[in-house]
C-alpha cells in the first residue's frame, strides 16, 4: 500500500518524489550549464541550453518550497539503529546547507539575469526583474553564483557519500527510508 505522507519508520512517496525529482532537476541545471560550453558564444544551441538552466533552475525554487512543506508537515522517519547526537547533528548541518543552496542558487541566478538587464524566462513566461540594470553587480553576482554552484557539488557529493557509508558501513536504515519502492518497515 502506497502512503503518501511521512511515518516514523520511512518517507512517504511524495517526499521520496520530491528528493529524486530535486536530484534530476539538480543534474538537469548542471548539464544545461556545462554543455553550453561546447557551443560558440551566440549560437542558438548555447542560448537554448542557457535558458534551459534558468528556466529549471527556477523550477527547483518553486519545488524546494514546496518539498519543505511536506518535509515540516509529518514526522522525520527515525534512523535504525539509532544514530549518535553528533551524527543527528552533522546531518542536519547538511540538510540546512543543501536548502539553503536550493533556495540560493535560484535567487542569485534571477537576480544576475535582472541585474544584467536580460529577460528572465520561465516556460513561456518572463518574470519581472529583482533589480534594475547594473552590469557590475550582474558580474558580482554571477561570481558568487558561480562559488556557490561549484559548492554544490560538494554538498550533492557529501550527501550522498553519506547515504551510502550510512548504508554500507553503519549498516542501518538511512538510505532505505529514502529508497522508492521499498516495503515499510515496522
Amino acid at each position: 500500500m502506497m502512503n503518501w505522507k511521512n511515518t516514523h519508520d520511512r518517507y512517504g512517496t511524495l517526499s521520496i518524489a520530491m528528493h529524486w525529482l530535486m536530484l534530476a532537476l539538480l543534474v538537469a541545471v548542471y548539464a544545461c550549464i556545462l554543455l553550453r560550453e561546447e557551443y560558440p558564444r551566440g549560437s542558438d544551441p548555447r542560448e537554448a541550453l542557457k535558458t534551459w538552466h534558468a528556466m529549471l533552475g527556477l523550477s527547483v525554487l518553486g519545488l524546494v518550497v514546496l518539498r519543505l512543506a511536506i518535509r515540516l508537515s509529518g514526522p522525520t522517519p527515525r534512523i535504525v539503529p539509532a544514530v549518535p547526537v553528533w551524527q543527528h547533528r552533522l546531518a542536519a548541518a547538511m540538510h540546512l546547507a543543501l536548502y539553503l543552496f536550493l533556495i540560493a542558487m535560484p535567487l542569485l541566478g534571477w537576480l544576475a539575469l535582472s541585474a544584467d538587464g536580460k529577460p528572465v524566462p520561465f516556460f513561456g513566461l518572463e518574470l519581472p526583474a529583482l533589480w534594475g540594470t547594473d552590469k557590475d553587480f550582474a558580474h558580482s553576482v554571477e561570481e558568487v553564483h558561480e562559488t556557490i554552484g561549484e559548492i554544490g557539488y560538494w554538498l550533492v557529493g557529501l550527501h550522498a557519500a553519506a547515504a551510502l557509508f550510512h548504508h554500507y558501513v553503519v549498516r542501518d536504515n538511512t538510505l532505505l527510508r529514502m529508497l522508492p519502492g521499498r516495503a515499510r518497515t515496522g
